[in-house]
């Protein structure tokens, strides 16, 4: 017997070894290897072959070459007070306590218990053929036990669910990440956007007081017995013209400075303020540099973020093949028990057992293959969303790259029109105060000259808004770090 006992001990700990020792086999499932996705070598666009050249500001603080100050705090002050970007940190704590969750699992689960009773028989009760002469007597008990159960990873399942869940987290944290580089250059996008209609107004309103001072001259001329009532008329009308384009502005203005508002947390109206005086339009004070287009897959946060879900649900492949083979387990307990407090914790009064239980869902293999192919179908989708993610990346920064190469061509030509035009100005009213023109050539070259002048306020600030464009499309606005709020 002696023998018996000796034997199934040891073939017990054999087992126990045995089931320790093949947590060490490779997990079932695809190994996840990060795919190869062929970018151009260089970008299309012919400017780009010297913009690649220059070194450029830095991309994780590509604002800086504005050398705004206003600019800047808008932007720090968004880091801190956005709301999406508070929602993409919580995602972030959301994922980190997932992958502690998953990590747990290797882990023995442990239930300690503890109880204290005392109970008595009844002496009239079913047992009182059994009960002394002098009646029961209390009986206490006292019992502290703990028991575990660890499932031992045979087949890598739990090592796929870490591993994806992995994947998941730095996820989250390329999701962050976007959501700064899109949130930085839109604050940016809506104040330059502010900048150029209120430039936009206060030249309206220069041209105002220059057509209103026609409007004078023309009454003067008439009232002289020189001049037409038609020439004042058509004065009024330009005057009008010009004054009726000034709220159409004023509303666009004020719809950018609450957007603006919005991106930093606040009511709309809250940075009325703060944005009150005119100011320029920004304008760059270090060169362009774009690097080359493989550059995009190291620092679009987008793309790295598609790159992490391929991932994280190539591992979870793993995790639904694992469940066509047996999960093993180690259960045990060991505890103290005793009618006496006193004698709690003698080996007399220990009990303990373990066994090693197993657990195989040999009918649901046709339901189980359906999941797998579920999972694949989803890596497939991922690899297709990664690529069309790269493709998309680079259109963006080939139509930023175009956009801004040809707004700066057509604000030089623009300059020269309003230089021209202006100085037709000047020439064409000396002309009519002398009485050598009439008042049509005036006014055509009035109604010129503010149209001009507008165009070229907008095209200035197209030309920043597209340099902008091209820093978000390159994935500027972020650092290599690897939390929120560790800012590099």
């Amino acid at each position: 017997m002696r023998l018996f006992r000796a034997y199934t001990t040891v073939t017990g700990f054999t087992i126990l070894l045995t089931l320790i020792l093949s947590q060490g086999c490779a997990p079932v499932g695809p190994n996840y290897k990060k795919p190869q996705i062929q970018t151009p070598d260089a970008w299309h666009e012919a400017v780009s072959q010297e913009v690649a050249k220059k070194s450029g500001a830095s991309l994780q603080t590509w604002w800086s070459i504005f050398d705004d100050p206003v600019l800047h705090d808008l932007i720090q002050e968004a880091r801190t007070s956005n709301l999406d970007v508070q929602i993409a940190v919580a995602r972030i704590s959301e994922s980190r306590a997932r992958l502690g969750i998953a990590t747990g699992k290797r882990l023995p689960v442990v239930n300690a218990k503890a109880s204290a009773s005392e109970f008595k028989h009844s002496d009239k009760g079913s047992f009182k053929e059994m009960a002394p002469q002098d009646g029961f007597h209390n009986q206490s008990m006292f019992s502290l036990h703990a028991d575990a159960l660890w499932e031992v990873d045979v087949f890598g399942r739990i090592r796929r669910q870490i591993e994806a869940a992995g994947a998941e987290y730095e996820s989250s944290v390329e999701d962050y990440r976007d959501v700064l580089v899109t949130l930085f250059a839109e604050v940016a996008l809506a104040y330059v956007d502010i900048r150029s209609y209120q430039q936009r107004i206060v030249f309206a309103r220069a041209n105002a007081a220059a057509q209103r001072e026609m409007l004078k001259l023309t009454r003067h001329r008439y009232e002289s017995g020189v001049g037409s009532k038609l020439d004042v008329a058509q004065a009024r009308s330009n005057l009008a013209n010009t004054e009726a384009a000034i709220p159409h502005l004023e509303i666009s203005l004020n719809s950018n400075i609450n957007r603006l508002a919005v991106f930093l947390g606040q009511s709309p109206g809250s940075v009325q303020a703060k944005l009150a005086e005119p100011g320029m339009i920004p304008s760059p004070s270090e060169d362009i540099g774009v690097g080359v287009p493989a550059d995009i897959l190291r620092q679009r946060p987008d793309i790295r973020q598609a790159e992490r879900r391929l991932a994280a649900h190539t591992a979870l492949v793993g995790v639904a093949t694992a469940e066509l083979y047996p999960r093993f387990a180690i259960k045990g307990f060991f505890g103290f028990q005793t009618a006496s407090f006193s004698d709690a914790g003698g080996w007399s009064s220990a009990a303990y057992g373990i066994k090693a239980p197993v657990q195989w869902n040999i009918f649901n293999a046709d339901r189980t293959r359906n999941w797998i192919k579920v999972r694949e179908e989803i890596v497939k989708q991922d690899f297709l969303s990664y690529r069309n993610t790269v493709l998309t990346a680079t259109e963006e920064v080939e139509n930023a790259l175009v956009a801004h190469n040809q707004e700066q061509i057509r604000r030089k030509w623009l300059q020269e029109a309003v230089d021209a035009t202006r100085e037709a100005v000047e020439l064409v009213i000396v002309q009519y105060s002398s009485g050598l023109t009439d008042f049509n050539n005036v006014l055509d070259t009035q109604r010129t000259l503010f149209s001009q002048q507008d165009q070229l306020l907008a095209c200035q600030a197209n030309v920043v808004l597209d340099l902008i464009r091209l820093y978000k499309a390159l994935g500027g606005g972020w650092g290599k770090t690897a939390e929120p709020g560790l800012h590099s």
